[in-house]
C-alpha cells in the first residue's frame, strides 16, 4: 500500500546526521551539536529537523512567537497571531497527497483561519485551498503552475468535559467552483484517546456527505501509540494551533498525532480497518536525549534547538 511506503521512508528509511560539527541558525548563534549531546541551558526553541540526507522543516521565530516555517526547501507556511494566539496561517508550497513517499509536483495554496470560544481553546478552523498544476508536453518545457481546483473546509473542534482534552475534530469539505452554489460533500470523524497527558489512539472515518447529512464512512484508519518515554518532546515548543494545522495539511499526517502529547511514543501502528481481519503494522524506535531531557533523535530524524 503506497501510504504505507511514505511512513516506511519518512520514519524507519533515515538514519542519524553525520556531520560533527557546531550548527549555527540563521543568526549565528549556536545549536544543539546532534553528536556530541552538550544540550542547551536555559530557553530554547526548536529549529530544526534533519535526517543524514535531508532538512525536513526550519523553525523561525519573531521574538517568542512561531512566524514561519520552511520545508521541503521550496514549501513556507506563516504564522500569524493575535495577542497569545495563532489567528492565521498561510501555506505555498508541496505536498505528498497521495501519500506515495514524493512530494506532488503540483503546487498548493491554502489559508486556514482559527476562531477561539470564550475559555480560549481552539473550536474551529475554516481553510481555503487552492491546486495548480503544470502541463507537460514533451519535447516542450513544463508550463507555468495554473489553478485548476479549489476547495473550502471547515474543522470543528470538541473537548472532553472531564478532561478538556482534545475529544475530536469533524471535518467537511467541497468544491469551491465558480458559478455553482458552494456544497460540502465529504467528511472526515477523528476521535482522540489518551493515557494520562498522552495520546494512546487516533481512529479518522471518511465519508460522503450530502445535503449535510454524512454517508457510510468508506475509509477508517486507526494510529495506536505506546511506550512513551517519561522525557520532554521537542514539540512541547511548538503552539497546539500549528501542530493542528501540520496534522490536518494532510490525510496521512495523522499518523504523526503524537506531537499532540507531551512525552514521545516508542511505537506506535498504522491500521487499515477496512478489511474483515484488520493487520496493523508496527514501528519502533529508541530515543537520544540532551542533558536537559529533550528528546534529539528518534525515528531517524534529528531535533535541533536553539537558545532564546
Amino acid at each position: 500500500m503506497k501510504r504505507l511506503f511514505y511512513f516506511v521512508l519518512l520514519l524507519v528509511g533515515v538514519s542519524t546526521i553525520h556531520s560533527c560539527k557546531d550548527l549555527l541558525d540563521e543568526d549565528g548563534n549556536p545549536l544543539l551539536d546532534v553528536n556530541n549531546n552538550t544540550g542547551l541551558n536555559g530557553p530554547r526553541a526548536l529549529y530544526r529537523e534533519i535526517t543524514d540526507s535531508d532538512t525536513l522543516a526550519t523553525y523561525y521565530y519573531n521574538g517568542l512567537q512561531l512566524s514561519k516555517v520552511i520545508t521541503d526547501s521550496a514549501s513556507v507556511t506563516d504564522i500569524a497571531w493575535s495577542g497569545d494566539k495563532v489567528s492565521k496561517i498561510d501555506f505555498k508550497g508541496f505536498l505528498d497527497l497521495d501519500g506515495d513517499g514524493d512530494l506532488d509536483k503540483d503546487s498548493i495554496v491554502f489559508t486556514q483561519l482559527f476562531t477561539y470560544g470564550n475559555t480560549g481553546r481552539l473550536e474551529s478552523i475554516s481553510e481555503n485551498r487552492s491546486f495548480f498544476k503544470r502541463t507537460v508536453t514533451p519535447p516542450a518545457p513544463p508550463s507555468p503552475q495554473t489553478l485548476y481546483k479549489k476547495t473550502k473546509t471547515l474543522y470543528k473542534l470538541t473537548y472532553s468535559a472531564a478532561t478538556a482534552k482534545l475529544d475530536s475534530i469533524i471535518m467537511k469539505n467541497g468544491p469551491d467552483a465558480s458559478g455553482t452554489p458552494f456544497a460540502y460533500t465529504d467528511y472526515s470523524k477523528t476521535k482522540y484517546e489518551y493515557l494520562g497527558d498522552n495520546i494512546s489512539k487516533v481512529t479518522r472515518h471518511y465519508g460522503p456527505m450530502s445535503g449535510g447529512v454524512f454517508g457510510p464512512a468508506v475509509t477508517k484508519f486507526a494510529y495506536d501509540y505506546s511506550n512513551y518515554d517519561a522525557k520532554l518532546s521537542p514539540f512541547t515548543l511548538i503552539p497546539t494551533a500549528y501542530k493542528i494545522s501540520r496534522l490536518l495539511s494532510t490525510d496521512i499526517n495523522d499518523v504523526e498525532s503524537w506531537i499532540l502529547s507531551p512525552n514521545s511514543p516508542k511505537r506506535f501502528s498504522i491500521t487499515d480497518l477496512t478489511p474483515p481481519v484488520p493487520v496493523p503494522t508496527v514501528f519502533s524506535t529508541d530515543y537520544n536525549y540532551d542533558p536537559q531531557t529533550y528528546m534529539t533523535k528518534g525515528f531517524g530524524v534529528n531535533y535541533i534547538y536553539k537558545p532564546l
